[in-house]
């Protein structure tokens, strides 16, 4: 889940970088002077930038994709402890780590 959320983290600020390079023209002449005094400011604002809208996609995918995992998780464990789940097998592993 991580790689996938990285993946579209990373597809998102580029498509934002590219689309602010665009607007950003008018800047070209004056390229030596921002990246030599302000590069390195640039570069942490940038950088959070990326972990923001990292943790954002991230919260956003947990909260759509793993609803209610923890209730459908403990409806399992309730199945195999009692013994009337579909499998045996995983009940009789369940017994065995439980002792």
């Amino acid at each position: 889940m991580i790689t996938n959320v990285f993946f579209a983290t990373t597809i998102l600020f580029m498509a934002l970088a590219f689309y602010l390079l665009q607007q950003c023209e008018f800047l070209i002449p004056y390229r030596s002077l921002l990246v030599g005094r302000y590069g390195p400011w640039i570069a942490g604002y940038a950088a959070l930038l990326f972990v923001n809208i990292f943790a954002l996609i991230y919260v956003a995918v947990r909260k759509l994709l793993l609803k209610d995992t923890g209730r459908k998780l403990a409806h399992l464990e309730k199945q195999l402890r009692t013994g009337q789940s579909i499998s045996e097998e995983l009940t009789e592993r369940l017994k065995e780590h439980s002792l």
